[in-house]
């Protein structure tokens, strides 16, 4: 490591480490003391966009920390003190200043981080398969890795999202089985990070209580002792580690129901020719509503995946929350459908129209594509005929189908319409007034559609009546907004 050595750390050949937390007869002062003095060697697994700002916010907390992926590039780039996750305030300068101080190392080789740890983190993504069912083959992986160094009184955390009981009914075996340790040699409890793009640092050091539940009651105090000093927030231990699993899922489904929710309403809102997000921010007005915004689709590596974690392990039917995913899932083309709609009302038929679509990623800022709407709706438009170039500052539009197109380069296109998806701030500076009259399809209620810059286009806002006109024709909201 090119950090300062330790004395107390594990040899290569296995030798016990003696300042292991699990079953530690140490005083709690003392397990704390070395924790935090880089006596009790951590390894994270998985230095994405999670994964690396936990590993830096556990480097500037216990000052040693190997960080592992698979990605030789990963690697090279964080060794070097680089940061190759973009759109993380601080990140960059904190992860070289843990590596230039010899706080943070990474390497490609799970098996030696493995060995010199008495912590290991795992934070890989959890995947389904092509029938939606949870493909654990990432997360066992690291787990082979680990039990090829795992010793008595190592603790494993997991904080990649799983389908509850998972570490109990897998991991743990897995661990043992492939250790050839008694399974209560060791603990392992579950905390799920709690932390969104953009905002990772300021979450994993303490924006939000942190979940703690493991698999026996000493897994649970040590990984307890552990999230105590990496964040200032109140650690909330829960029963169990399937407890800590489902409070994940459900903080996600919690969200992807909602969201069905507010989508519905906005389809039902246009038949009345009101804003749904008027009636939903009037609602909001009183703390027992919080229904959330309507949108052309639910992106990111969260919130369309979480509800099958437990669709797939519960015996229970679950129609609401697979009638939300259905829901959210059916929005891309919803929009496709209601901007044919708008373009018919200006005599454009969808296969002969150009379109732009604003915004690729899932999120604004984030350099996210992953289930993002936008792909969706490019792919819709795609199969329908139209003609589709993408807008993005942060990704090519070309690596997902869509002719790419700069900001600047809007007002010399012949287009007929423009659906905003992600409302990046650079579309801040389009100039509205400039381009030819077209379609303008608000999908986030992110513009001002009834300012002067889009007083002579047609204006539509998902979830409302459309406003203005465009190409001379007379049209008003009253006369070409309705359901056909």
């Amino acid at each position: 490591m090119s950090g300062p050595s330790r004395s107390a750390e594990r040899t290569d050949a296995g030798e016990e480490h003696p300042f292991g937390l699990y079953e530690s007869t140490a005083s709690e002062s003392s397990q704390r003391e070395s924790l935090t003095s880089g006596d009790v060697p951590v390894a994270v697994y998985g230095l994405g966009k999670m994964g690396l700002p936990l590993a830096t916010v556990y480097a500037e907390t216990t000052s040693n920390v190997t960080g592992v992926d698979v990605d030789p590039d990963v690697v090279d780039t964080v060794s070097g003190g680089n940061c190759h996750i973009r759109g993380e305030p601080g990140l960059a300068a904190d992860l070289r200043a843990a590596v230039d101080t010899g706080a943070l190392e990474a390497t490609t080789d799970g098996t030696r981080a493995a060995s010199r740890a008495r912590i290991h983190v795992i934070i890989v993504p959890t995947l389904l398969d092509d029938a939606n069912e949870p493909n654990l083959t990432t997360v066992e992986s690291v787990a082979d890795d680990i039990a090829a160094g795992l010793q008595p009184g190592d603790l494993v955390i997991a904080e990649s999202t799983l389908p509850p009981g998972t570490c109990k009914s897998v991991l743990r075996p897995h661990l043992s089985e492939r250790s050839g340790l008694d399974p209560d040699a060791f603990g392992l409890a579950f905390c799920p990070e709690r932390t969104s793009s953009g905002t990772a640092l300021r979450d994993i050091r303490g924006q939000y209580p942190k979940v703690v539940g493991g698999v026996d009651k000493e897994s649970t105090r040590a990984a307890a002792l552990v999230y105590d000093e990496l964040s200032s927030n109140d650690v909330h231990p829960v029963s169990d580690a399937t407890t800590a699993e489902a409070v994940k899922v459900f903080e996600g489904i919690y969200r992807d129901v909602n969201i069905g929710l507010a989508n519905e309403l906005a389809r039902a809102c246009e038949s009345f020719g009101i804003s749904v997000r008027e009636a939903i921010e009037t609602a909001n007005d009183l703390p027992m509503c919080q229904l959330h915004d309507p949108g052309p689709g639910v992106g990111g590596h969260c919130i369309p995946f979480y509800p099958h974690f437990l669709l797939s392990r519960s015996e229970t039917e679950m129609p609401l929350t697979r009638t939300a995913r259905r829901v959210n899932d059916s929005m891309p083309g919803v929009t496709v459908a209601r901007l044919e709609r708008e373009l018919e009302a200006d005599d454009v038929t969808l296969s002969d129209a150009s379109v732009a679509v604003l915004g690729i990623t899932y999120r604004p800022g984030v350099e996210e594509t992953r289930a993002s709407p936008a792909l969706g709706v490019i792919d819709e438009l795609t199969e329908r005929g139209s003609a589709v170039y993408g807008v993005d500052p942060l990704v090519d539009p070309s690596e997902f189908g869509a002719k790419p197109l700069e900001v600047d380069d809007l007002v010399d296109r012949d287009l007929d319409a423009v659906v905003l998806v992600t409302p990046h701030e650079e579309f801040d500076q389009i100039d509205w007034t400039h381009l030819e009259s077209l379609v303008v399809f608000d999908g986030r209620d992110a513009l001002d559609l009834e300012s002067e810059p889009f007083e002579h286009h047609r204006g539509y806002t998902l979830g409302g009546p459309t406003k203005g006109s465009s190409k001379g024709n007379g049209r008003t909201a009253e006369t070409g907004g309705g359901e056909r």
